[in-house]
C-alpha cells in the first residue's frame, strides 16, 4: 500500500496575508464581514446526506456584540447521535476502501478552496463567531487549516510508503487500515483550524467521524462543512451534530463500534471522557484510541541576561493575542529582579497602546472573550487580585459586558510564586508576574517545573547559552513545545508539531505524522513465494 508511482505535491506553509489598510484582501474580508454580520443563517446538523433541522434552535451571537443575532443552529438529541453513528458506519464500507490518493485529492482540493474562494468567508466567519482580529483569523482559519490539510496529505503518503524489509523468497508489506468503527471528534471554540483538523485528519486516513463542534464555534464550523462538501467529502464520512454534550457523548461512548476520540478542550472533561471509556471497555469491539490536547498554564522565564524589550514583546504577544484564549498563551511569567522594572514598563507601554473593540475595526488588537461564563470567571479572579495582600494589578483590571464580553489586558504582580493565578488556568487576557532574585535562577527553574499540573508550552529568554542549556534540561518535562527567545504561542504546522503532556494531553503532536498514525491500525502481510514442504530443519539431521 505504498505510494508506488503516486507523488503528492510537496507541502509548503501557506503565506500569511498582511491585510494592510487599502489592500484588496482587507476590503474582501470587510465586505464579507458586513454580509455575514447583517445576515441570518440557519445551521442544520449534517447526518449522512440529510440536513437535519429539529426546530429546537439556539441563537448565534458575536462575543463582541452579544445582543446581535447572526443566525440559529438546530439542537439534536440522543436519537440524532444514534443516527449519526449509523450513517457513519454505513459510509465506512466505501470510504475505508477508497484509494488513498482519492482521499488525498479531496482534502487537497479543500485546501485550495480555503486559499482561494473561501478565504474571506472563513476569516470573516471566525472574526464574527470567535471575535478574532483579522490577523488572528488569517493565521488560524486560513493559513493553519490549509497547512493541516496539505501537510497531512504528505504525511499520509509517507506513512503508507513506510514498509518493512523483505528476505529472499518472501514479501513483507504493511497495510495501514482505518480503525474498525468510527471516530468521535470533539472540538474547541478557539481555533477554526483545530475544529476542522480533528475530524479531517481521522477521515483522511479512511475513518468515518461523528463531529461535535463547540456551541461557540458553530457559525464558522458551518463554513468548514460547506468547504468539505464542495471539496467532495462523501455524505456520512463526517457527520456533524449539536446538542447536550453529556447526552450525545453517552450515546457515542456506549456504542460497540466506538473506535477512537479526537479531542481538544478542558482537562477535566477529557479525564471524565477517559473514565467513561474505561467503564465501557468491555463493550467495544476494539481498544479505542484516545487522543487529546487539553489545558495549559504556560510560562515565560527570563534569565538576567535577557533582552528586556524582547521579553516584553514575548509577554505582550504571548499573553494577549486573541485575548489569551490560546491553550499555549503565556499566563505566568518569572522575571529577574535586575530587569523586571524595565520589562514591565515596556509591557505597560504596549498595553496602553492596544486598541480594544470589534474585530470589524481592523486597527483593534484586542476584542472580546468568548462568552459570559468566561467573562465572569475572569472578572472574579481580577477582583480577587485587587483585594489580596500578596498581589496587585499593575496594568488593566477593568471589564465591561454591557455590549460585548470585554476584559482589559491585565497584568498581576505577585510576591507569592504559588499565587492562585500562577497555578489556575484562566484562559483570558490575564498574566501574572513573579519577580525572583537574580541569584535564584536555578531554584526558579525548579519552581517553574513544580508549579503547574500542565505541561503544554513554555519559553526561556536569555543571551547566555549556559543558562539556555540549563533551562532546556531543567524544564524538559513541563512543556511539550519549548521556545528559546520567543513567545510560547504560534506553532506552525510542519515546523513545530504541537502538543503537551502531564494534564495538557496525550502529546500526539497535531501537525505531524505522529498524530495520523493514531488513526490507523497496521496489518502486516507476509507472503512466501515457495512454501516449505518438509517440517524438518537442518539441525535435525
Amino acid at each position: 500500500m505504498g505510494k508506488g508511482f503516486f507523488q503528492v505535491p510537496t507541502a509548503i506553509n501557506e503565506p500569511v496575508k498582511g491585510y494592510a489598510p487599502g489592500s484588496p484582501e482587507r476590503e474582501a474580508v470587510a465586505k464579507q464581514y458586513k454580509e455575514y454580520f447583517n445576515g441570518s443563517v440557519d445551521v442544520p446538523m449534517y447526518i449522512g446526506s440529510e440536513e437535519v433541522r429539529t426546530g429546537n434552535t439556539r441563537n448565534m451571537t458575536p462575543p463582541h456584540d452579544h445582543q446581535h443575532v447572526v443566525g440559529q443552529y438546530h439542537v439534536g438529541d440522543k436519537s440524532h447521535a444514534e443516527k449519526a453513528i449509523a450513517n457513519a458506519l454505513e459510509a465506512r464500507a466505501a470510504w475505508a476502501q477508497m484509494p488513498w490518493e482519492q482521499r488525498a485529492a479531496i482534502f487537497l482540493r479543500a485546501a485550495e478552496l480555503i486559499a482561494g474562494p473561501y478565504r474571506a468567508k472563513i476569516n470573516a466567519a471566525t472574526m464574527i463567531a470567535q471575535s478574532k482580529t483579522i490577523h488572528q483569523a488569517e493565521i488560524d482559519a486560513a493559513c493553519e487549516l490549509i497547512d493541516f490539510l496539505r501537510f497531512n496529505v504528505e504525511y499520509m503518503s509517507d506513512i503508507y510508503n513506510e514498509q518493512p524489509n523483505s528476505d529472499d523468497g518472501i514479501w513483507n508489506r504493511v497495510s495501514y487500515r482505518p480503525l474498525e468503527g468510527f471516530v468521535y471528534a470533539i472540538t474547541p471554540f478557539n481555533f477554526t483550524a483545530i475544529a476542522a483538523n480533528l475530524p479531517a485528519s481521522a477521515a483522511m486516513m479512511g475513518n468515518v467521524v461523528v463531529w461535535k463542534p463547540s456551541d461557540s464555534q458553530i457559525y464558522s464550523a458551518k463554513v468548514i462543512v460547506d468547504i468539505f462538501k464542495e471539496a467532495g467529502v462523501p455524505d456520512g464520512v463526517i457527520n456533524v451534530i449539536y446538542g447536550d454534550p453529556v447526552e450525545i457523548t453517552d450515546v457515542v461512548l456506549s456504542s460497540p463500534d466506538f473506535a477512537g476520540i479526537h479531542f481538544t478542550g478542558s482537562t477535566y472533561v477529557f479525564k471524565e471522557l477517559w473514565k467513561k471509556i474505561g467503564e465501557n471497555i468491555h463493550t467495544y469491539k476494539t481498544y479505542p484510541r484516545i487522543v487529546g490536547e487539553t489545558g495549559g498554564k504556560d510560562f515565560i522565564v527570563a534569565h538576567p541576561s535577557a533582552n528586556p524589550r524582547q521579553v516584553a514583546t514575548g509577554i505582550s504577544r504571548g499573553a494577549f493575542e486573541f485575548q489569551g484564549q490560546k491553550c499555549s498563551a503565556a499566563s505566568r511569567v518569572y522575571l529577574p529582579k535586575s530587569i523586571a522594572t524595565e520589562v514591565l514598563d515596556f509591557v505597560k507601554e504596549d498595553i496602553a497602546s492596544f486598541k480594544m473593540g470589534s474585530p470589524e475595526d481592523m486597527s483593534n488588537f484586542i476584542t472580546a472573550v468568548i462568552h459570559e461564563g468566561s467573562f465572569d470567571k475572569l472578572a472574579k479572579y481580577i477582583d480577587q487580585a485587587k483585594n489580596d495582600a500578596d498581589a496587585e494589578i499593575i496594568a488593566g483590571g477593568n471589564y465591561d459586558k454591557s455590549k460585548g464580553y470585554f476584559v482589559e489586558p491585565t497584568v498581576i504582580l505577585t510576591t507569592n510564586p504559588k499565587y492562585t493565578t500562577m497555578e489556575t488556568e484562566l484562559f483570558g487576557p490575564v498574566v501574572t508576574i513573579y519577580v525572583y532574585e537574580d541569584a535564584d535562577w536555578s531554584a526558579t527553574l525548579e519552581l517553574v517545573d513544580g508549579t503547574s499540573e500542565y505541561a503544554l508550552t513554555g519559553a526561556v529568554f536569555s543571551t547566555d547559552r549556559y543558562a539556555i542549556a540549563e533551562a532546556t534540561k531543567a524544564l524538559e518535562n513541563c512543556a511539550g513545545n519549548f521556545y528559546i527567545n520567543d513567545k510560547p504561542t504560534g506553532a506552525v504546522v510542519g515546523q513545530q508539531p504541537f502538543g503537551g503532556a502531564r494534564a495538557s494531553g496525550t502529546n500526539d503532536k497535531a501537525g505531524s505524522a505522529q498524530n495520523l498514525l493514531r488513526w490507523v491500525s497496521p496489518r502486516l502481510i507476509k507472503e512466501t513465494f515457495v512454501s516449505p514442504t518438509d517440517y524438518r530443519y537442518p539441525f535435525l539431521g
